[in-house]
């Protein structure tokens, strides 16, 4: 199972032993009592409301503290009465209780028909005292107040909301006054001031954390999404408003979050919309809504994008279908995630802050699909992260299980499986040593069967992405968080349509909190998004032109400012500690490496200067400089954790004995991360070639360590050269292996190792080099001067044979 499920409250343990202490558990023995015994509502201080029938058919009304894990008796009515909604105020002073008083039938038969079928009341209850009618209608009214910010002072005023079935929503103001003895009374005498919130509206939800309305009104041909924020100054505004291409007919109001009656909930959904708003910390705002479908044997969803301005609607081939099953999908919200979930069938995580590519959210079907204590479709979700069971009364903090997901991505057969949840991994959790170990062994198991992504590009960007983006607001827009662009695959069972749809308009300005984020995502989609993300094109382009020139090697400002940068970065690697030396990457001079850690400083400051104008050029410089930094740092970490599994040592740089199986594992590993940072333009850690090539020499035969040269997979380094020269003995086999090496040495580096290698051929060759360079000298001063006739006579001298020969060339160049 995938879902991690944490029971924070449950009626049968939280309450039922404290009703049992009070003599009030045993009416609950009763049949029609104990359906009698639900959730009313949850507040946003953690308080959970409760009902249940007494002995004498008298309806309680309790309160549990989450925070204190204490019950509280509210209220008692001395009536058999079905209660709808109900809310406490903050100071808990305050009771707004809706119900029902008689079904219809009953007001028949007992001649009620001038009695009011619903009945709203403000009660008193520090103490318990007056009770005033809000509303008395035969429609049905769900309340709510509203909660200040944490850590605001007691109020002496309330606000409540009220949610008529006739369509319309009104606000409440309450003053209260502190009696004698600390009794608290409303204040007003008469009529309470109220204000009307919506009208028309055909659908409504509220979010008690942020303390905001989202609503649906039919609005010419299309609905419109609007959502009123409400403020702790008593004030509230409109502020968002979005055309939904949704198809809405039904007559009958449906409400989310207003209360939880089982019951009366799920007469509702049988016949109105199961939509509703999720939003994210990051500025995500999503719209779940499931669709009618006319296949018996499918299920239709869509999901809203607003953030991104697009929807994407499923249509989902059931596995298997009972007819007496529900064909409801619950829809949870997990922050990062948004969960399509119907039991018995399917899972689906669908990723709010990349939703562009399928491959990143996860389809779950069969055990992993799986929720033991999830398994009818009453779920609603109060809060972000939470579910409310309405049907068992059980309310859970839901979570992704670390250990779950690493058993899901060990045993994914799919790339998109793999794919999706690799990048949970990396960028849900918050990473540990022991996640980044178990992900990095993955890896390396892995690596040939990835087809259509590289493991160790994902990794490093992916890694990167989370590491840096908390560091300051919009990073997450200009830094990449994937190597691909595209992805064609597809997930058996499941078919996705994509549509683009208007950007919601937001009504205020100087946002603050998740409303800034949102604009700021907002803004992001009109200056076209994917461009905004950094790139290598031009990064490549420069370090091939610099590259091709490094034999002019002229000293120019811009140049002394790319390896200023590479010395800087290089910086930031000293603090590696002593355990980390475990594998022996060494601290060497390395051109194109050190070029390329340069110009990806400057390029990628260049990026970032361009779009976050509004953070200084310091706070700029260190965000580049720690980027590039962990990238070589997660490199080193990939090698690190290589090293160990393979059980290598530090001392394993000599080549006097060929290398273990495990050796060459690791070579292969180190060959595909070359290909994985190459294919990105990224740089590599000092000294890796020279460490890549020490274990190709050991572990390659010489055939195959040659064709790997001469096609750039392994690079001649001075120090691993070096050493070759002067550890190797001079055996037929080395001195074959020396001279292939040597002679495939550009021709700087060969004239600065090939001292090292004391043979006669070495010898001969470096005599040769040497002679013609001083005949060279020598002929630039004496071109004027006439040269003696060369011998007729060729001596059989094999040095005199070659000097004579040179000789002749350079009188040969001097005559033309």
């Amino acid at each position: 199972m995938l879902l991690h499920l944490v029971a924070e409250f449950d009626l049968q343990r939280d309450v039922v032993p404290w009703l049992a202490a009070r003599g009030w558990a045993a009416a609950l023995d009763n049949s029609e009592n104990s359906s009698a015994f639900y959730v009313v509502n949850v507040e946003r201080n953690g308080k959970i409301l409760y009902t249940w029938k007494g002995n004498r058919r008298n309806t309680h009304i309790g309160l549990y503290d989450l925070q204190t894990k204490q019950n509280e008796h509210l209220y008692m009515f001395e009536r058999d009465l079905r209660i709808i909604s109900c809310s406490v105020n903050n100071e808990r002073t305050l009771l707004a209780v809706s119900f029902r008083q008689y079904t219809e039938e009953e007001r028949v038969s007992r001649l009620l028909q001038s009695v009011s079928k619903y009945l709203t009341l403000l009660i008193e209850i520090h103490p318990i005292n007056n009770v005033r009618v809000l509303k008395a209608v035969d429609s049905c009214v769900r309340v709510q107040f509203l909660y200040p910010v944490e850590g605001r002072n007691t109020s002496t005023e309330s606000h409540l909301l009220l949610v008529s079935e006739d369509k319309y929503i009104e606000q409440f103001d309450i003053h209260v006054v502190a009696e004698e003895e600390h009794k608290v009374v409303i204040q007003n005498s008469g009529q309470l001031p109220r204000a009307r919130v919506a009208d028309d509206l055909i659908w409504a939800q509220w979010d008690m954390m942020e303390q905001r309305l989202f609503y649906i009104v039919p609005k010419e041909s299309k609905n419109t999404l609007k959502c009123v924020q409400f403020y702790p100054d008593e004030n509230f505004n409109s502020i968002l408003e979005s055309h939904l291409d949704i198809s809405v007919n039904d007559t009958q109001l449906k409400l989310v979050n207003f209360g939880y009656d089982y019951c009366q909930d799920q007469d509702v959904a049988s016949r109105s919309l199961n939509l509703q708003v999720f939003t994210s910390k990051a500025g995500g705002l999503c719209v779940c809504c499931s669709l009618a479908s006319d296949i018996p044997d499918e299920i239709t969803y869509a999901i809203y994008f607003l953030h991104k301005g697009y929807n994407k609607t499923f249509t989902v081939s059931l596995e298997r279908t009972e007819s007496h099953q529900l064909k409801e999908v619950a829809f949870m919200n997990l922050d990062y995630y948004v969960a399509a979930y119907l039991p018995g069938q399917f899972l689906h995580l669908l990723n709010i802050q990349h939703p562009d590519l399928l491959c990143y959210s996860l389809f779950l079907t069969g055990e992993d699909a799986r929720i033991d204590m999830l398994q009818n479709c009453s779920i609603r979700s109060p809060l972000m992260s939470t579910v409310l069971d309405c049907h068992v009364g059980s309310m859970y903090a839901v979570s992704i299980s670390d250990s779950a997901l690493l058993q899901f991505l060990q045993n994914s057969k799919r790339d998109s499986e793999r794919l999706a949840a690799l990048h949970c991994a990396l960028l849900r959790f918050q990473h540990t040593e022991d996640l980044e170990m178990q992900i990095i062994w993955w890896i390396s198991e892995n690596l040939s069967t990835c087809h259509s992504f590289d493991p160790i590009q994902e990794f490093i960007i992916a890694s990167l992405y989370c590491r840096m983006c908390p560091e300051t607001h919009s990073l997450d827009k200009l830094l990449p968080y994937t190597s691909l662009l595209d992805w064609i695959g597809i997930i058996p069972g499941v078919t996705c349509a994509t549509d683009i749809i208007s950007l919601p308009v937001l009504e205020f300005q100087n946002p603050k909190g998740f409303w800034e984020k949102l604009s700021s995502n907002l803004e992001s989609v009109k200056y076209a998004e994917p461009h905004l993300h950094y790139h290598n094109n031009v990064l490549r382009r420069e370090w091939r032109n610099l590259s091709e020139q490094r034999e002019e090697r002229t000293t120019t400002a811009y140049l002394r400012n790319i390896f200023e940068n590479a010395r800087k970065v290089l910086a930031h690697l000293d603090t590696w500690d002593s355990e980390e030396r475990l594998v022996p990457l060494f601290q060497e001079e390395d051109y194109q490496q050190q070029l390329l850690m340069g110009l990806m400083v400057a390029q990628l400051k260049d990026h970032l200067m361009r779009h976050l104008q509004y953070v200084g050029k310091k706070k700029i410089d260190q965000i580049v400089l720690d980027y590039v930094a962990n990238l070589l740092n997660l490199v080193h970490r990939i090698m690190k954790e290589v090293w160990r599994r393979y059980q290598l040592h530090s001392c394993i740089f000599c080549f006097d004995e060929r290398g273990s199986t495990g050796e060459l594992a690791v070579f292969h590993i180190m060959s595909r991360i070359l290909e994985a940072v190459n294919g990105m333009c990224m740089p590599l850690p000092p000294g890796f070639h020279t460490l890549h090539l020490g274990l190709g020499v050991r572990c390659l035969p010489l055939h195959t360590l040659l064709h790997y040269i001469d096609n750039g997979v392994l690079h001649l380094t001075e120090t691993c050269v070096r050493k070759l020269l002067k550890d190797l003995d001079n055996s037929e086999k080395n001195e074959k292996l020396k001279f292939s090496i040597v002679m495939r040495l550009p021709e700087a580096l060969g004239q600065k190792v090939c001292q090292f290698w004391n043979h006669p051929i070495n010898a001969n060759f470096i005599a040769r080099k040497y002679v013609k360079l001083l005949l060279e000298k020598l002929g630039k001063r004496q071109r004027s001067r006439p040269m003696p006739e060369r011998l007729s006579v060729p001596v059989e001298f094999l040095p005199l044979n070659y000097l004579t020969n040179m000789l002749a060339e350079i009188e040969k160049q001097v005559r033309n």
